[in-house]
């Protein structure tokens, strides 16, 4: 029987220990491998370019290359790479542009070990996380400027898909809501493509934003 490969991880980030500290705990996973490690940009973009890593954990306030740049750069050398903003900065005017510039997943340091691992599993699977306070802002920046969609969700989906919404909004994956709706995985990737169609949103983060534009899902 064939060994899952393990999920490649980039950690970027311009203080060693920091680096060091995440690479010790990722490398006592089974499922998880760090590549590499960058302590800038174009240490980053060269590591991105030769490894294809399927995850990169990015800092967002780095000296010369910030973590918008970074990511925006890796995106663009490396577009299977998914990007996990790893900031303290949760008020930072930054973290705004590091969104169109592709990031995925928005986490804060003072998250725990396995919520770090947890994270980069599901970015691997291309389903996004968001800290609730990035989320915040990010809704407070949205509302600011005109962006959140006016289709009404509780209008327009069924309470199946706000069930499904709201899941996706804490970051659930399509296994983990299949579970814990007891539901098929086809079913769940079947409701959450009714849910963007219905909400004209285009991927799964501005679903999870919408959610808490909106108090379909707050914080516990």
């Amino acid at each position: 029987m064939e060994k899952t490969p393990k999920i490649t991880v980039l950690i970027v980030d311009d203080h060693a220990v920091v680096r060091q500290g995440i690479k010790a705990f990722l490398e006592t996973t089974e499922d998880l491998e760090v590549i590499g490690t960058a302590g800038n940009g174009l240490e980053a973009i060269q590591l991105a370019m030769d490894f294809t890593p399927n995850v990169a954990l990015v800092d967002m306030v780095m000296p010369g290359m910030d973590g918008v740049e970074i990511t925006h750069a890796i995106r663009h050398a490396s577009p299977y790479t998914r990007v996990i903003i790893f900031t303290s900065y949760h008020e930072d005017e930054h973290i705004f542009p590091a969104i169109r510039a592709g990031a995925l997943s928005y986490l804060l340091k003072d998250a725990l070990p396995n919520e770090i691992a947890d994270a980069i599993r599901k970015a691997a699977k291309g389903e996004a996380i968001l800290d609730s306070r990035v989320a915040a802002r990010i809704v407070q920046d949205m509302q600011q400027n005109g962006e959140t969609k006016q289709v009404n969700a509780f209008a327009v989906l069924s309470e199946r898909e706000l069930e499904v919404l709201r899941l996706i909004a804490t970051g659930a994956t399509n296994q983990e809501i299949a579970e814990k709706l007891v539901i098929g995985e086809s079913t769940v990737k079947s409701h959450v493509g009714n849910i963007l169609g219905k909400l004209h949103l285009a991927d799964r983060t501005q679903a999870a934003v919408y959610a808490w534009a909106r108090g379909i899902v707050r914080k516990s």
